[in-house]
C-alpha cells in the first residue's frame, strides 16, 4: 500500500428512523471511489433502523431491563455495569445499548443484523453512485485487560473482516503459523481518529486500501470466536 487517507464525511442531517443512509452519504460524499471503504457509525444505523427504545430520563437504571432483553448471557457484573453476550455473539458492556449522541429519553439498539445493514449500505451507494465500495458498521467497545475503548466492527460488506496471513512470510522469510489480522477492527478505528466521539461526524472513508481486501466480508462469521474455541468463557 501506497498510504491510507481518512476521509470525514461532513454536513449530513440528523437521521431519523426510516432515512435510507446510503441516499444521505451518497448526497454527502458524491466523490466515493472504487475500493474506497465507508464506515458508518452502528449510532447512525440503528437510528435509521428504527432501533431507538424510550427510556425514563429521570430514572438511570431505567435502561437496564433493555440490557437482559439484548442480552442471551451475562457474564460479569459489577455495581451498575454488567458485560453481556449478545444475540450477535459479540461480548460488551450492557449489551451495546447506549444513550450518548441521542436525545434524551431514548436509548439506542444495536442493530438487528449488522452484517446485513452493511451491505444494504454497500449495495445502496453502488446504486447511486456506480462506485464498488465496502462498508463496515463501526461501534465503540472496551477491551478486557486494557483501559480505554476504541472502535469496532460489528458488520461489514464488500470488505475482508479477517484476512488470513498464515503460510505467507515475514520480513525475515519465516513462515507465519497463526498470524491472522482482523482489518476490519483496523480500519474502523483508523476512521474514528476523524470521526471523533462529539463531532457530529458519523461516516467516515478509508481511501487507498490493500485491493486484495476487497472481497465479501462478515464479522458474524469472521470475527465472533465460537465458544469452543474461547478460552475465557
Amino acid at each position: 500500500m501506497s498510504g491510507i487517507v481518512l476521509v470525514p464525511v461532513e454536513g449530513l442531517p440528523e437521521v431519523r428512523a426510516g432515512d435510507v443512509l446510503s441516499e444521505l452519504i451518497a448526497g454527502a460524499a458524491p466523490d466515493l471511489r472504487d475500493g474506497d471503504v465507508v464506515v458508518v457509525t452502528q449510532k447512525v444505523v440503528s437510528k435509521a433502523e428504527g432501533r431507538l427504545v424510550r427510556v425514563d430520563p429521570s430514572d438511570p437504571q431505567s435502561h437496564k431491563p433493555l440490557v437482559e432483553q439484548e442480552s442471551v448471557r451475562v457474564l460479569r457484573r459489577r455495581g451498575e455495569l454488567m458485560i453481556t453476550e449478545t444475540a450477535h455473539g459479540f461480548v460488551c458492556a450492557n449489551a451495546g445499548i447506549d444513550l450518548s449522541n441521542v436525545e434524551r429519553g431514548w436509548a439506542a439498539l444495536l442493530p438487528v443484523d449488522p452484517d446485513r445493514s452493511a451491505r444494504r449500505i454497500r449495495d445502496g451507494l453502488r446504486a447511486r453512485t456506480g462506485a464498488s465500495v465496502g462498508v463496515i458498521v463501526s461501534d465503540t467497545f472496551g477491551r478486557p485487560w486494557r483501559a480505554g475503548v476504541t472502535d469496532v466492527a460489528i458488520g461489514c460488506a464488500g470488505v475482508a473482516a479477517v484476512v488470513d496471513l498464515r503460510g505467507s512470510t515475514d520480513a525475515l522469510g519465516r513462515e507465519l503459523q497463526v498470524t491472522e489480522v482482523c482489518v476490519a477492527d483496523e480500519l474502523a478505528c483508523a476512521a474514528e481518529l476523524v470521526m471523533g466521539k462529539s463531532t457530529g461526524v458519523p461516516v467516515a472513508i478509508v481511501r487507498g486500501v490493500d485491493p486484495s481486501w476487497l472481497r465479501e466480508g462478515s464479522v458474524s462469521g469472521e470475527v465472533v470466536r465460537a465458544h469452543g474455541d474461547d478460552l475465557f468463557r
